[in-house]
Formats: C-alpha cells, structure tokens, sequence
C-alpha cells in the first residue's frame, strides 16, 4: 500500500500529513512517559527487519498483482502500538526519501494506512482479545490472522476512500473497492501466518519480551535480548542483501487494482504545484531509486525487458543492507532522542 503521489490532491496529502504527524508526536509523548531504555535496540534491529521485508513481493494467484509484507502487526506486538508506530514511520521515510518507494506529498497517508491501523485499532481490538496471555501457539496463530486481515482490509479501503477525496474520477469507488479489498484479503492472511511466524520466535526465544510489550512494562534486569537482537539482524541481512532478488516482478496491490480499473498500470506524476516540487526533492535525495543503483546518464534502452526471476542484482543487495542500516540507525537515533528528552 506504498501510494504513489499522482493518486493523491495536495489537500488531501497534507490533511493525512498533518494527522500522520499529531498521532507520531502522541506516541512519542507516551514513549517519552514509559519507554524502556532496553527496547531501543530492538525497536532498531526490528525496523531492518521489516524494511528487508518489505522488499519481498509475493505474487497473488489469479490476480495478476503482488503483494509484500506490512509488518505493522509484528511492530505491535514486540513493541508496544507507540513505538511501533515510531519504526514504522522510519520505515517508510527512508523508503520514500533514499529509495523512491511512496511519494512524499502520500508519505503521511502510507504511514496511516500502515501504521495507525495496524498499531491503533488491529492490535488493541483485535489481536489482545484473541492473543489472551500470548503463551498458545494456536491463540497466536488466529490472533495474527484475524488483526493482519482487519488492519490490511482498512489500509486498502482507507486508499480507495483518500483517491476519491482526491477527485481521481478515473478510479470509480466502487469498482476501485471490489479490485482493491480481495487482493489486500489475500496479502492479509499470507501477513497473518508471517506474523504468527514471527511472534511464537520470540515467544520460544524470550516470552518476557510479549507480556512486557502487552503490559507495556519495562523488561525485568536479568532479562537478555542478545539472542532476539542478533537473529532478527541476521534475518534483516540475509532478507535484504539475498532473499530479495526472489521478489515477484508484478505490480503490488495499489498498482495491480488501477492497472485492472483503468487498463494502465501506475500513473504518471503531476508536473505541477506541491506534487511535482516534492517529485523533484525525491529524485535529488533518492541515490538507489527502486532499489537499484542508477542507470548512466547516457543509456537508454530501446525496449522494456522483462526482468528475470531470480533477480540477482548487486544494487538490489546494496540497497536491502544500506536501507536496512539508515531504518536502524533512524529508529535507534528517535529512540534515545526520546530518551534523552525525558531525562
């Protein structure tokens, strides 16, 4: 659900900016009241993990479409909804700044539809209830399924709803919402037994770290997260700099449904006001843009090549393992930032 800025009015970008903004300066506020010192080294190496994630298409059967990991309901959990919402946010900043993946005018929208949903209204109507104590594999499972799919299905919906503000007549709500929801459905349950995956690691590696994060408690002195630290960091390199040359070439959710609605794929930005100044912004901060490094200047290709399956492609790596170490460095940095205002 990375949005483009072409899907979006600058009234619309900028609403979402500035809701996106007061709710990130609410969790940094009850951060700043209760954060655990020791949690932000994990808040790091989790962000890595989630950006390496993010890089992995999966295609969607029947569909023509692709889909990739949220990772919102993973945050939630190991995290707590505040600090999730902190490392998400990094997330899809050094995304859209350094990789050209979400325009910035849609930035406070992607991080809304994202993060607030999973981490606000999934995790604690959802998953809490079904998770119980977070001690059953079973209870996790269908935790994880049912808050991935709601979160997932709010995303796709709150897309559909934010283009039709944006008076985008060309993407008829209706028909918008019948392609966008199944696609996102199933991206959903494939999120569901991600995340259960990932959750019941920790839960056999270091329980305490789920029933703090419920409780939003600090984790007992005894308590070592070394072991949790260096797998997801091994998982963070082997995702980004290997596993992501297995991404699907097809269009994600958001670019599959308009290509089906409209019978083009992703739209061209606009070449004036707010969205073409903020194009230009991100074509000077982006160095490796769509995760790749940057063709010469003088090369032009004479036709559109499919790209092979496996992808093996050294800029892909270079950026899975830089964007890996600028989320963890920009997390680890809002953490101890928030510290240090509370002291």
């Amino acid at each position: 659900m990375h949005m483009a800025d072409a899907l979006l009015s600058p009234a619309v970008g900028g609403a979402f900016w500035a809701g996106t903004i007061g709710t990130i300066g609410y969790a940094s506020k009850k951060l700043s009241e209760r954060l655990d010192d020791r949690k932000i080294p994990l808040m790091g190496v989790l962000g890595a993990f989630i950006f390496a994630s993010q890089m992995i298409n999966f295609t969607i059967p029947g569909t023509g479409s692709s889909g990739h990991l949220g990772g919102g309901m993973i945050l939630a959990v190991l995290l707590g909804p505040h600090a999730a919402l902190v490392v998400m946010a990094s997330v899809l900043t050094v995304q859209a700044l350094f990789f050209a993946d979400g325009g910035l005018l849609a930035l406070g929208c992607n991080i809304w539809n994202l993060g607030v949903y999973p981490c606000y209204v999934a995790w604690p109507l959802i998953y809490k209830p079904l998770a119980g104590d977070g001690r059953s594999a079973g209870r996790i499972l269908i935790a994880s399924m049912a808050s991935a799919v709601v979160g997932l299905q709010m995303g796709a919906f709150s897309v559909v709803l934010e283009t039709l503000l944006s008076g985008k007549t060309e993407l008829p709500f209706g028909t918008f919402l019948l392609v966008m929801q199944p696609i996102h459905l199933a991206i959903g349950i494939v999120e569901g037994f991600v995340t259960a995956g990932v959750i019941n690691y920790v839960r056999a590696a270091r329980p305490e770290i789920l029933d703090r994060s419920a409780s939003s408690a600090p984790l007992a002195a005894g308590i070592s997260l070394r072991n949790v630290l260096i797998g997801f960091a091994a998982l963070a390199i082997v995702t980004g700099g290997a596993l992501s040359w297995f991404a699907s070439a097809r269009p994600d959710g958001v670019e599959g449904s308009i290509g089906k609605v409209t019978g083009k794929g992703e739209r061209s930005g606009q070449e004036h006001g707010v969205p073409a100044a903020l194009e230009r912004v991100r074509e000077k901060t982006a160095f490796l843009p769509g995760y790749g490094f940057k063709p010469p200047a003088n090369e032009t290709k004479a036709k559109e090549e499919a790209p092979s399956w496996p992808n093996v492609d050294a800029g892909t790596s270079v950026s899975g393992l830089i964007g890996g170490v600028l989320v963890l460095a920009m997390a680890f940095g809002i953490g101890w930032a928030i510290r240090a205002f509370r002291h």
